[in-house]
């Protein structure tokens, strides 16, 4: 969250010292911080209107119940907008977030501000297990380890915070997974982002064919609410008995009144058609009158140009899922080396070949999901291709 970095950085000396202070071997411990007075959560946090959190967020929290006992919000989505081209390092899957720890209660009121449901799952681990989780993440809290490389799909808050806990229970963590439950990664995101359809087309502009590959439970388990489903339907198995994995469940903030930022009046669907309509009317007086305008097709070049070169630098990401997009055959750099002869009208052979990229692109529809109204620019493309090729054989 945004305001977090510079909350982490204000109470580190603090609080994270009194944390570590009692991470102490275990005859220690049980003088300075009795286990079975402590509570572990997973905290799920419901989304709101900020970008960053439109799918959500899951954090840990350690509370000693006894009177002035600590307690603590560990979040692994600490990350700070400020730092050198941070939009361009996440883009390309270059982006270091980290753990972060600070007071409970800020964590609520963040939230709380935000009109944001926070679910608080208490765990249902032993005094020893919970010891091992309070030393993993004393651990991780140390400056060498702290920082992670981030992953949207692999590697995120919530895989994270699942990851150190799992790692802490003794025994065999089962789960059961939702029957015939397997979207892709591209349906999750299409969920959450189904309020933000500007943000959805950005998403599939991006994500490309592997993105529409079925997920199994492990995998969806990126999102917060599905962690906090398969926690609710979880079990530890350990000397011949089960034990569930969350022992209660509350709200630990209720929801609130959430605004919402109005956007763009047009959906990427709704820009699209009527982009596809001028498209249409334009090539018939094209035809009609045998001429070109030239101002048309360059606005065409410049669009599929700009989207291109985007396109292209993400063959250069470590987000696996966005390396092969057949988008990426009508949304490259080509434009840009047939610029300024079909400017000056000098150049026909840009105009063979986008034919042909039309075609294919279109055929690519039957095996990757496409962003919403993008095959728009693609007819568009596609008429032009069919006038000046048209006109060279008259």
């Amino acid at each position: 969250m945004k305001h977090l970095k510079n909350i982490f950085n204000a109470l580190k000396g603090g609080l994270i010292g009194l944390f570590l202070a009692t991470v102490t071997p275990m005859a220690a411990q049980q003088d300075s911080l009795r286990m079975d007075s402590v509570e572990i959560s997973l905290l799920t946090c419901q989304p709101h209107d900020e970008i960053y959190s439109l799918y959500g967020h899951t954090a840990i929290r350690f509370h000693d119940i006894r009177q002035g006992g600590i307690d603590v919000a560990f979040n692994y989505g600490v990350f700070d907008f400020r730092k050198p081209f941070f939009g361009l390092r996440f883009v390309f899957g270059l982006t270091d977030y980290e753990l972060g720890a600070y007071p409970y209660r800020l964590f609520q009121e963040e939230y709380r501000r935000f009109g944001s449901m926070v679910t608080e799952q208490v765990l249902n681990l032993t005094d020893e297990e919970k010891a091992v989780l309070q030393e993993a993440l004393a651990v991780n809290l140390q400056d060498e380890n702290r920082v992670y490389r981030y992953n949207y799909f692999y590697n995120n808050c919530t895989t994270k915070a699942r990851d150190i806990i799992e790692q802490c229970i003794h025994g065999k963590l089962q789960y059961n997974p939702k029957e015939d439950y397997t979207p892709s990664y591209r349906e999750m995101v299409h969920e959450m982002t189904k309020n933000n359809p500007w943000s959805r087309f950005a998403n599939d502009l991006l994500l490309g064919i592997k993105a529409d590959s079925k997920t199994d439970m492990r995998q969806q388990e990126f999102l917060p609410y599905n962690l906090m489903y398969d926690f609710d339907h979880a079990e530890i198995y350990l000397n011949g008995k089960y034990r569930p994995l969350v022992k209660e469940r509350r709200i630990a903030v209720p929801a609130g009144v959430q605004i919402q930022n109005a956007g763009f009046p047009l959906s990427p669907l709704e820009t699209m058609v009527i982009f596809l309509v001028i498209g249409v009317i334009i090539f018939l007086i094209e035809w009609k009158k045998r001429c070109t305008f030239v101002v048309w097709d360059v606005l065409l070049m410049l669009i599929t140009g700009i989207i291109g070169i985007g396109l292209f630098l993400m063959l250069f990401s470590q987000h696996p899922t966005v390396s092969l997009n057949l988008q990426f055959i009508l949304l490259n750099p080509l434009p840009w080396f047939f610029l300024w002869p079909v400017i000056r009208g000098k150049n026909t052979r840009y105009w063979h070949i986008t034919f042909a990229l039309c075609i294919l692109f279109l055929i690519g529809g039957l095996f990757q999901h496409y962003a919403e109204g993008i095959w728009s620019l693609a007819l568009c493309l596609l008429l032009q291709s069919i006038l000046h090729t048209n006109r060279v054989r008259s």
